[in-house]
């Protein structure tokens, strides 16, 4: 390549950074491969960069313009940053009063311009080693391996989980009952209000299904004096769970059980699902809710705490496009996963012949949440890497800013539904949620 051919692509990249500084007006820049920086706001005083390796990750990106190329070369450090968080810098994308970014068609052919010189960049095919190897959104039931796409997420490494997780190892959403507090208390203080919803009493059974590392049921033993009984599907969560058991002496009142949902039987006073509703893919939630309310005693309930998206219009009959970015989240993070929205998910539960009696919910409780898992992480970057190396750890800082980002956005919600099996008896639980704050 000649100078002057490098000097075209780098007056493009500086061209087509300044235009779209004018609709993003950001305090932030973004330094290219030849160490320029360039502005991407009008008064830019902070100091995060997006930073760009070579000509190539502009060129590659052209010919292939997906999300899952964006994160290849994320992963690879062909796009990168520094200087501050990318929930921060995911935020002011999205904040109230920013000037608006839709590009007309004049402005867009002006854009495919300037991107001319790229087309024949030298290519930066990244890597593509870390995305699940079967079959991402397991639609067709036959085609669905739940085991797969548990351990593919789960069975990553304790150690690894350890590093940004609660001592008890709760990884799903905390409650804050004060912004203030910490992770530690907010978590404690969710796994008491999931036990307080469904009235736990001395002596009942309780099942947790998609028990994690065990923190739900040894707290429903030790506090409130159930039998709990927890499923998974997650080997490494399984021998963490069964040790902790052992190690607080609850043998007698926590029992594990490697299984699928669907094969467990038996019956059971109070069941929870939490964070594992998301797992079990769309064209399952019906057989699901049939399943729990099969497992629930005659006055039992249930308590189904779960990520959402928003309600899609009615009338919808194809089958749902998946989107860029729910696709990179299946290959790279949890394969075979899917957002129900809360009003079909109440619609399912009642269609099973249960009797929906509380719904709660907690999406700026989850922001939180996952913004202190991601400062947690960063935090112990150093060991994150020796445990999974660095793409691994690359990919789940992404994960968590994007989880924290999409929350403050509203775009992801997250409800608490409790549900008493039948609507022919009188539901177990006060005429008030007083009892639920003494």
């Amino acid at each position: 390549m000649t100078a002057s051919q490098e000097q075209a692509r780098l007056d493009a990249a500086t061209s087509l950074v300044r235009g779209l500084a004018d609709k993003l007006d950001l305090n932030a820049s973004v330094r290219l491969w030849d160490g320029s920086r360039i502005p991407l706001g009008r008064n830019v005083t902070g100091p995060f960069e997006l930073s760009i390796a070579s000509a190539g990750v502009i060129g590659s990106i052209l010919r292939s313009p997906k999300l899952d190329t964006i994160i290849r070369h994320y992963v690879d450090k062909g796009i990168d940053y520094s200087g501050g968080s990318l929930i921060d810098f995911g935020v002011a994308l999205n904040r109230e009063g920013r000037p608006s970014t839709r590009i007309k068609l004049a402005e867009a052919l002006k854009l495919a311009y300037k991107l001319k010189p790229f087309l024949f960049a030298k290519p930066e095919d990244a890597r593509d080693e870390q995305g699940f190897g079967g079959d991402i959104i397991g639609r067709v039931e036959t085609r669905r391996d739940n085991t797969a796409y548990i351990s593919f997420h789960y069975d990553l490494s304790n150690e690894f989980y350890a590093l940004f997780l609660d001592p008890e190892m709760v990884y799903t959403c905390a409650y804050f009952t004060d912004w203030g507090n910490t992770l530690e208390q907010a978590q404690f203080d969710k796994l008491e209000m999931v036990c307080r919803k469904l009235r736990l009493k001395p002596g009942e059974r309780f099942l947790d299904i998609g028990s994690g590392w065990g923190a739900l049921v040894c707290h429903a033993a030790k506090h409130h004096g159930v039998k709990a009984h927890g499923i998974t599907l997650s080997k490494e969560q399984l021998a963490y769970a069964q040790e902790k058991v052992n190690r607080l002496g609850l043998q007698d009142r926590v029992t594990f059980q490697f299984i699928d949902y669907a094969n467990l039987t038996g019956t059971f006073d109070k069941i929870a699902s939490v964070g594992m509703y998301e797992a079990i893919g769309l064209e399952n939630n019906a057989r699901y809710m049939r399943k729990v309310r099969s497992l629930l005693s005659e006055d039992g309930l249930f308590l189904n705490h779960a990520i959402s998206r928003r309600a899609k219009r009615p009338g919808r009959w194809m089958p749902e496009k998946v989107r860029p970015e729910q696709r990179a989240l299946a290959k790279y993070i949890f394969p075979g996963g899917a957002l129900d929205d809360v009003g079909n998910t109440v619609a399912e539960m009642e269609r099973a012949g249960m009797e929906v009696l509380d719904v709660e919910g907690w999406r700026k409780h989850y922001e939180l949440t996952t913004r202190l898992w991601h400062d947690r992480l960063v935090a112990r970057r150093d060991e994150a890497i020796k445990l999974v190396g660095e793409d691994k750890y690359r990919i789940y800082v992404a994960y968590l800013a994007g989880c924290s980002i999409v929350f403050n956005r509203g775009s992801a919600r997250l409800f608490q539904v409790l549900a008493s099996k039948s609507v022919k008896r009188a539901p177990a639980v006060p005429n008030t949620r007083a009892d639920l704050y003494r």
